[in-house]
């Protein structure tokens, strides 16, 4: 079942080290992946592209994550991809309130990329 991956984070290593990370899903499982640098942008893309899954930054110019996730929510269109925020913000307030937005989970930086490639296999059904 092919899918998309979109990856939202304004730290441009940040989003190549993701890409990286999720090639593999490119290569074996068809999953096409998209990148945004900022809230807006990838809001913008949410709404065009409608991926099945996000990887969102929480601190980002324009719109922040919070914002995006909270965003998505509220819109029916759009309200069942599921978001995975990955941010430096590890206090146990942060991640409460990104999960009480509506995220499927909440993972701190700097993430393990063996971590990261389970958590978009568990949300696309590849496992």
């Amino acid at each position: 079942m092919p899918g998309k991956i979109l990856v939202v984070d304004d730290e441009v290593h940040i989003r190549m080290l993701l890409e990286q990370t999720l090639e593999e899903l490119e290569d074996d499982y068809d999953v096409e992946i998209l990148t945004a640098e900022n809230g807006e942008e990838g809001l913008d893309i949410i709404r065009e592209e409608h991926p099945d899954l996000v990887f969102l930054d929480i601190m980002m110019p324009y719109m922040n994550g919070y914002e995006v996730c909270q965003t998505v929510r509220e819109d029916s269109s759009i309200s069942s991809i599921k978001i995975i925020l990955l941010t430096a913000k590890g206090q146990e307030v942060d991640r409460k309130y990104g999960l009480e937005l509506g995220a499927q989970r909440y993972m701190t930086k700097p993430f393990d990329p063996d971590e990261i490639l389970e958590a978009a296999k568990a949300a696309l059904g590849l496992n």
